[in-house]
């Protein structure tokens, strides 16, 4: 509802009260962004605790979409930062004994550490506590003032603090908190306890653009991914939908951006962390147009979908912004198929991981384990049996075997070789012939939808018949022979070996960098063959010079100590 206009101070009542007057601010932001530019985001994370393995999920996943994205050409962005303002983390900073900018900077750190970590090559990382961003999500604010999209009333509804949330009475249930065993009202979706509030605050007119949000998700192709999400959005959107409360009192939050023109209120923290996708490609644009923006790519956990997939794309077309194209909300991760929890022992440390398990096999179990639709379980035991039986079984072992000196493998003939094999296939060659030549259109199809793990499930599979075809054409005893048409025999059936690891090491690109980028090393291709265009059966081995293979192929993943 409406207040009375002595509610506001004098500058903000000559912009909120509006009628039928034309609104202040009419023009409008068009992206300037090439076609050879990609922006990935990564949601920008809550500094309340340290960072888990399903942050590290997030991060991989991103980054394995930025590396993708870079191997076909594209010139790419990948920001990522730290969520710092709100009630949560003004209650754990006191908690804490600790002011709030202290408090977050510690934290922030971590998660900055967990990005070298993991070798994420990300070229932002924003705080919202930064000046700029704090700067952006003002001029951000006036802008949909100025638009008429934001008025002052008086709000009720049941908040949750550790969701930084209202939610309506069909969100919420009565239920049980296993904590104390008493009866207390819950949110629905996040499972957090909710509290009546009562109180008079600044509300964006979200009701506006719901039949507008509703066309941009049915008109797009996967503008928010997977299905499942998509449909909860749009069920979302079909139901009763009310504006959206985007402020708090100052007298209960101080930890925030104040609004513009009125110290008695705070921005909600979640306009506020939105905009940081914005203020990375330099918002506000004051003569000047975005580089980037808007994101090609916003990489979320399904928890958050709603405020990427509703409140964002709402508060851009109230601000006559360009919109995201593409949502990619994925699922969770549980231990022995249960919620990761801290009570019951069984969160995993990404730090910890890595040091264990060494970063590729961890960001390749990650990535081939994790779900986009569905959770995926984080088990150690499950972490050894995808390095054993991928990475060192299938992958490296084919390429050991191959690279054997006994069998003199002639990579200088290679070039040739497929060129000729293209057209000319022998019958015993024909299923693993098929596989290679379908594999990275196949594998494209899953990796430009985020899809990874189902990709390198295909790639695997192309090694694991590559494996049945050389053990079925025993090349070690083709080379004991020295029949001409032995001799050549062993070169193709060694071609089609090598050319298995060629294709599936350049589809890992994304997702093991280090390692993958190694064992192209040993069977000698080129770094200037490394690209998505050379992921198509024969279009490797064409650069100039004898190719000598590097020994010790074995050793790049080596064996790992079974869980204690």
């Amino acid at each position: 509802m409406y207040v009375c206009a002595r509610f506001l101070g004098q500058a903000a009542r000559a912009r909120l009260l509006f009628g039928a007057r034309r609104p202040l601010c009419t023009t409008t932001i068009r992206c300037d962004k090439s076609a050879d530019k990609f922006f990935v985001t990564q949601p920008i994370f809550y500094v309340n605790s340290v960072p888990h393995i399903g942050h590290f999920y997030t991060i991989v996943l991103a980054d394995a979409i930025q590396r993708y994205a870079s191997m076909q050409g594209k010139v790419t962005k990948l920001s990522a930062g730290t969520d710092e303002h709100g009630l949560k983390i003004q209650q754990a900073a006191a908690r804490a004994g600790q002011d709030p900018l202290s408090f977050c900077t510690q934290y922030s750190g971590r998660f900055r550490e967990l990005m070298t970590a993991a070798n994420v090559g990300n070229t932002d990382f924003i705080r919202t506590t930064d000046e700029q961003h704090r700067h952006a999500v003002t001029h951000f604010w006036n802008r949909l003032v100025d638009r008429g999209y934001i008025y002052k009333g008086e709000h009720a509804g049941w908040y949750a603090v550790s969701d930084e949330a209202f939610y309506t009475g069909l969100q919420v249930e009565e239920r049980i908190d296993p904590s104390n065993g008493k009866r207390g009202m819950f949110a629905i979706e996040s499972g957090q306890p909710v509290e009546w509030v009562s109180e008079v605050n600044y509300r964006f007119k979200l009701s506006a653009f719901k039949d507008r949000l509703i066309e941009w998700i049915e008109g797009g192709q996967d503008v928010i991914y997977p299905e499942i999400r998509r449909n909860e959005v749009l069920a979302w959107l079909r139901s009763d939908m009310d504006d959206l409360s985007v402020s708090r009192p100052r007298s209960r939050l101080k930890w925030g951006i104040p609004v513009p023109g009125d110290d008695e209120h705070t921005i909600y923290v979640w306009v506020d962390a939105l905009v940081n996708y914005a203020t990375v490609d330099g918002y506000p644009w004051t003569g000047a147009k975005p580089s980037f923006f808007p994101p090609d790519v916003q990489v979320v956990g399904k928890d958050i979908v709603r405020f990427h997939a509703v409140y964002w794309p709402a508060l851009l077309m109230a601000a006559d912004m360009p919109l995201p194209k593409r949502i990619l909300a994925h699922a969770h991760w549980t231990m022995g198929l249960q919620k990761m929890s801290k009570s019951k022992g069984n969160v995993a440390d990404p730090f910890e991981a890595i040091e264990r398990f060494g970063l590729d096999s961890i960001r390749y179990f990650m990535i081939r384990n994790g779900g986009i639709s569905d959770d995926g379980d984080y088990s150690p035991e499950e972490v050894l049996v995808r390095h054993k039986k991928d990475l060192a079984g299938q992958l490296a072992n084919l390429a050991s075997r191959c690279l054997s000196e006994r069998l003199a493998v002639n990579l200088d003939a290679f070039a040739g070789l497929g060129k000729k094999l293209q057209c000319q296939v022998d019958s015993r060659d024909a299923a693993l012939h098929s596989m290679l030549v379908e594999l990275p259109d196949k594998a494209k199809v899953m990796f430009d939808k985020g899809e990874f793990g189902r990709g390198l499930g295909l790639a695997f599979d192309a090694l694991a018949e590559a494996n049945r075809h050389i053990s079925e054409n025993e090349p070690w005893s083709l080379a004991k022979s020295a029949d001409p048409e032995h001799q050549a025999r062993l070169q193709v059936v060694l071609f089609y070996s090598l050319e298995a690891v060629r294709l599936a090491s350049i589809l890992l690109l994304p997702t093991i960098p280090d390692k993958a980028s190694r064992l192209l090393d040993h069977i000698a291709i080129a770094v200037s063959e490394r690209q998505w265009a050379h992921a198509q059966f024969g279009a490797g081995w064409q650069s100039p010079g004898p190719k000598r293979p590097l020994p010790g192929v074995a050793s790049l993943f080596p064996k790992l100590p079974l869980p204690s």
